[in-house]
């Protein structure tokens, strides 16, 4: 079955790890068609039609909605926390979005993408300093300590996860424990550069 978040993917014309690993190989949908989908899209090279201001920012929002699996109304509400820091509005969006727990789960190399993080947080398999939390939206703060609950040690895919990480770098504000399987918030991530056209959203928001 073809997977509707790939067809978002290929629609917007750019990798978005939706599919974690399957993403950087071969077998990505974008790059087995690198056209829109549709009966259509493949039409004249698979060339993409020139968006006005509001088409490209509508683009921006979705790649970041589908990236961090979020919904126009979480990032709405993100953007609003971001505008309120008095830091700048770009910078802080991204930082805010990046520490998400799902994302940092995601970041520290224990699940292939956000969408498999969230689902690990969701099914209680995640602990912040010790204690369990479900929400894939909860903020981390420094120093906090990211590890796995023991019903999750039970579980096949845990025990694969050392020899996983064993040669995984995790972003610079991230410090990795292979061995322990845990990770720790070394510092914020601040100035983190993103793939996507940030002050599009910005833009849109802000009308």
């Amino acid at each position: 079955m073809k997977s509707v978040k790939e067809k978002k993917e290929r629609a917007l014309g750019e990798r978005l790890g939706i599919k974690g690993d399957r993403c950087s190989s071969h077998k990505c949908a974008l790059v087995r068609r690198p056209y829109r989908p549709g009966m259509h899209g493949n039409q004249r090279g698979g060339r993409r039609k020139a968006l006005s201001d509001f088409g490209r920012q509508l683009k921006e929002k979705q790649k970041f909605k589908i990236a961090y699996g979020i919904s126009e109304r979480t990032l709405r509400r993100i953007f609003a926390l971001a505008q309120r820091s008095g830091a700048s509005t770009a910078d802080r969006l991204v930082e805010l979005l990046e520490r998400r727990l799902d994302n940092v789960v995601f970041r520290l190399g224990f699940a292939p993408s956000r969408r498999s993080a969230h689902q690990l947080v969701a099914h209680g398999h995640i602990l912040v300093n010790g204690k369990r939390v479900r929400a894939g939206g909860y903020v981390v703060a420094k120093g906090d300590v990211i590890s796995f609950h023991e019903s999750a040690k039970r579980k096949r895919f845990f025990a694969e996860l050392p020899n996983r990480l064993r040669n995984y770098t995790p972003p610079e504000w991230l410090a990795l424990d292979p061995k322990g399987v845990s990770g720790r918030v070394q510092e914020l991530p601040t100035a983190v550069p993103s793939p996507f056209e940030v002050s599009a959203v910005v833009e849109s928001f802000s009308k």
